[in-house]
């Protein structure tokens, strides 16, 4: 039988035996950019064993070199080594970083693409995003041996070279560089724009484009990027006022817990939520997302996934093929 045959006969396999029509998912969709403290690796990934949420992670791979390797990183127009964010404080914290990665894969959440140095790449070209892509994945596959670690399980190179299909550009700066690059490096999916309020992402050269939802927050419920820093900013200029955390905390989690229950009551468009792993406010925004998770992720009909996750479940058919076609 030709491929084509085969392929031809599989696909038919993949239609829809006729089912009971529920209600929809409502699907909510959690994110982590940066993805650099341990303890906020061990404290989200405790949330989704609590919860059963599943979590993406939008890595920045500078945190996976030591000061030792971190000139092994060098950024459109940028000496080799600089980055806006640092790099790994150690050997064994790049280690121990590596050891959450593969964890957090192995329980289902989805590890994606932060860039690497953290810069604005609002005007880069296509080559300059290019030059970054690369940059990431080979500091990705090639960390273990780059820092002199021992201990690489095994499917990690297979991990690297495939698993990662998503991006989020920092400090969401996108330009038609970024675009034309994302659909040429072969990514399902961007994360880095933003919506008025919930939209459905929307497919366009081949990449799927979510968006960051403003939601109405506080008294005045003014709109706002449903992203911790974004509160931060708003309640205390960007300086930390723990005095005033748990106000804080309730207007983050009333706010989330808003817009949640208006799309669950109404059109059920999924709900996207961006997060860091910085504390800020004295832990306030990261004490109301785990309220939130724990409040909502168990409800009926309610989907806690990440956004690869929404992506095969609301396309099964296509995903099944694609990883049949993939081997």
């Amino acid at each position: 039988m030709s491929f084509l045959l085969r392929l031809g006969a599989f696909a038919l396999l993949l239609l829809p035996f006729p089912v009971h029509a529920g209600p929809r998912p409502q699907y909510v969709i959690v994110s982590f950019d940066g993805a650099s403290f341990i303890e906020q690796w061990e404290r989200s990934r405790q949330l989704g064993e609590r919860t059963g949420a599943r979590f993406t992670y939008f890595l920045s791979c500078v945190y996976l070199l030591s000061p030792e390797t971190r000139d092994v990183y060098q950024g459109p127009g940028m000496a080799a080594g600089t980055s806006n964010v640092g790099n790994g404080a150690s050997k064994e914290d790049v280690r121990r970083r590596l050891m959450q990665i593969w964890q957090a894969h192995g329980e289902g959440h989805e590890i994606a693409s932060h860039g690497c140095g953290h810069f604005d790449g609002g005007k880069w070209s296509a080559s300059d995003w290019k030059q970054e892509f690369g940059q990431f994945r080979t500091v990705l596959r090639e960390a273990w041996e780059i820092n002199g670690l021992e201990g690489k399980p095994i499917g990690w190179h297979h991990f690297a070279d495939r698993e990662i299909v998503g991006f989020r550009a920092p400090y969401l700066a996108t330009g038609p560089g970024l675009f034309k690059a994302l659909a040429e490096e072969g990514f399902r999916y961007d994360a880095s724009t933003v919506s008025r309020g919930p939209v459905a992402p929307a497919a366009k050269g081949g990449v799927t484009h979510f968006s960051l939802p403003l939601i109405p927050e506080g008294p005045a419920e003014k709109r706002i990027i449903a992203m911790d820093y974004n509160l931060y900013v708003r309640h205390s200029g960007g300086l930390e006022r723990p005095s005033q955390a748990q106000a804080f905390e309730e207007r983050a989690y009333r706010a989330f817990k808003a817009a949640f229950e208006k799309e669950y009551a109404g059109e059920r468009t999924p709900l996207q939520i961006g997060f860091h792993f910085t504390l800020m406010n004295d832990g306030a925004y990261w004490r109301a997302l785990e309220r939130f998770a724990e409040a909502v992720c168990a409800k009926p009909s309610v989907r806690c996934v990440s956004y690869r996750q929404y992506l095969d479940e609301t396309a099964p058919a296509s995903a099944a093929l694609r990883r049949s076609i993939d081997g």
